[in-house]
């Protein structure tokens, strides 16, 4: 998997672009290699290039463990909270955990995002209004805020930043929070866990591992230790 640069007109729309070719899994068993999708509050858009068949991915409430297929090229792209309902044109409030085949995008040419991803999603936003940051702004807000100081920061009633939320990312602000606090946890790697949990925003220790199971399926020494949940085919 090869992470491509976001040039800096994207940023607005895109957190990330990953690029996956045949050649990344020439070394990998014939059953395919174990791998870890670990929760998401964002949406992304994967193109299977060999296939040309183009989904759309919720956000993911839950880790998934499985062997991802040999041979399989695709490109995967990792929007910013709120940016995937102006490309679907509708809210993505009910597609979490989901997976939406789209056969195709007015304005995104797949034959030039499985060539270039780069050019092919800035010509498909070039003439978009750049999206409202009120929801990039939410999201930065400190992990151990409630919905009312969310609200009351951004000049808005909790009503309304619900909605924002749902419609945007397919979450409630606190499930937003909660899957923000567990890759906060998962990005720290290893250390003092009662440091890892203060630093995400945890009450402490025991509410961070009870968090990270619930999310993981295992408690975070297990799961960086390697003893995981079994993989299963993937089936997507």
């Amino acid at each position: 998997m090869t992470s491509l640069l976001v040039p800096a007109g994207l940023r607005p729309w895109v957190a990330g672009i990953d690029v996956a070719t045949e050649e990344d899994s020439a070394e990998s068993p014939a059953e395919g290699r174990p791998v870890a999708d670990v929760p998401d509050h964002a949406t992304t858009l994967l193109l299977r290039t060999d296939e040309r068949a183009l989904v759309f991915m919720g956000p993911r409430t839950r880790a998934a463990y499985h062997l991802a297929p040999p041979g399989r090229s695709c490109v995967r792209i990792r929007m910013r909270p709120g940016r995937a309902q102006a490309l679907l044109g509708r809210p993505v409030s009910g597609l979490a955990d989901r997976v939406l085949p789209l056969g195709e995008l007015p304005g995104l040419d797949l034959d030039l995002l499985a060539a270039d991803p780069v050019a092919a999603l800035g010509a498909a936003l070039a003439d978009r209004p750049e999206p409202s940051r009120r929801l990039d702004e939410a999201a930065r807000l400190p992990a151990g805020s409630t919905i009312g100081e969310t609200a009351s920061r951004l000049g808005i009633g909790e009503r309304r930043l619900h909605v924002l939320f749902t419609d945007g990312t397919g979450l409630s602000p606190k499930h937003f929070a909660r899957i923000e606090r567990v890759r906060a946890v998962l990005a720290a790697g290893t250390g003092r866990w009662a440091d890892i949990a203060a630093s995400a925003g945890y009450y402490d220790q025991s509410h961070m591992t009870g968090e990270f199971r619930r999310f993981m399926g295992v408690p975070p020494a297990a799961f960086a230790a390697g003893a995981r949940p079994a993989a299963t085919p993937c089936t997507a």
